[in-house]
């Protein structure tokens, strides 16, 4: 049965098809201006993927992510990408002057809804660390600000910005929630074939 990821990235439904290939090997994808919720990151991706269902009238995959500052119980959260286009890297460390709590976390929400008619299911990963001064590239969104936590939960020493592509996908937001959309298909065997 094929499922279609919604995105238009490319460079995203690569890395999604490459690690989901043995559980959907008919992964497609379809661009779709789906309209943008407030609420939290579970509801938004759920209210987003019924929606993508009706629209594609069957099984469709959908990501949601964010960037949740603890002293701001959660905020910028899913609004991350219009705080980023609006403030930059510097604007958002100036959000957390006055606090002395500087810890976050990367959010990446996968919901998967098996028809028009069905309810979705969501795939909750979460990557902690810190807000710290860009460093880093600049080339994908709030990786140079972002610090997440070593494996100890300690807090590391490299943004995602710096890290080695390899280690950040080991241990980022979106690996997690996808090692939870891989395991949830390993049961579900009549995705795997067409």
């Amino acid at each position: 049965m094929v499922v279609t990821f919604v995105t238009g990235n490319k460079n995203k439904l690569a890395e999604v098809q490459a690690i989901l290939a043995d559980v959907l090997p008919n992964l497609k994808s379809q661009d779709l201006d789906l309209p943008e919720y407030q609420g939290e990151a579970e509801e938004i991706s759920r209210e987003k993927a019924k929606l993508a269902a009706q629209s594609v009238n069957g099984p469709v995959l959908i990501e949601d992510t964010s960037l949740c500052f603890n002293a701001l119980h959660g905020l910028p959260g899913p609004y991350i990408k219009w705080f980023l286009d609006k403030i930059g890297h510097d604007g958002l460390n100036k959000l957390l002057v006055g606090f002395d709590d500087k810890t976050a976390y990367a959010q990446c929400v996968f919901a998967f809804c098996a028809g028009p008619t069905s309810e979705p299911i969501v795939f909750d990963g979460r990557c902690n660390g810190r807000i710290v001064p860009a460093r880093g590239p600049n080339a994908f969104g709030w990786d140079p600000i972002f610090q997440p936590d070593n494996d100890q939960g300690q807090a590391g020493n490299q943004t995602f910005a710096e890290m080695d592509k390899i280690e950040k996908n080991r241990i980022s937001h979106r690996s997690r929630s996808l090692q939870l959309v891989k395991d949830y298909f390993a049961q579900h065997p009549e995705y795997h074939t067409k």
